[in-house]
């Protein structure tokens, strides 16, 4: 069965150090957002698993997206992956539906057990 992924980071060495983990690991790829609104649209399109995403994103940020996304898909898995000195914006995050949190810098055992759970969970709930 395949485990499909949408990676969303507006840094391209962010968002090529998640594809690496999550490929090595026997996911796929569907796409790469590097804004908010992006993400939104790619989610809807595409349909993934699991999202991951940044909070600190140009134009629209990750809670633009996270609610762009739960409202299009209320039992979306979404990933926030993001810098510890967003913890406000972080827990503001989690109050809005985010799945569960990493925080950058990441090691890519820690990013792929936590798709890997959002995964399952996923699963269990359909």
């Amino acid at each position: 069965m395949s485990k499909t992924l949408l990676v969303t980071d507006d840094a391209m060495i962010i968002r090529e150090m998640i594809k690496d983990a999550a490929q090595a690991a026997g996911w796929t790829i569907l796409g790469e957002a590097t804004n908010g609104q992006e993400a939104i649209e790619r989610y809807a399109e595409l349909k993934p698993d699991v999202m991951t995403l940044d909070l600190v994103m140009p134009e629209y940020d990750g809670l633009h997206a996270l609610r762009g996304v739960l409202e299009h898909d209320p039992g979306a898995k979404v990933l926030i992956v993001s810098a510890l000195d967003q913890e406000q914006v972080l827990k503001e995050a989690l109050q809005l539906g985010a799945s569960d949190f990493i925080v950058k810098p990441f090691d890519s055992p820690r990013l792929v057990a936590a798709i890997d759970a959002l995964h399952t969970a996923r699963l269990a709930a359909k």
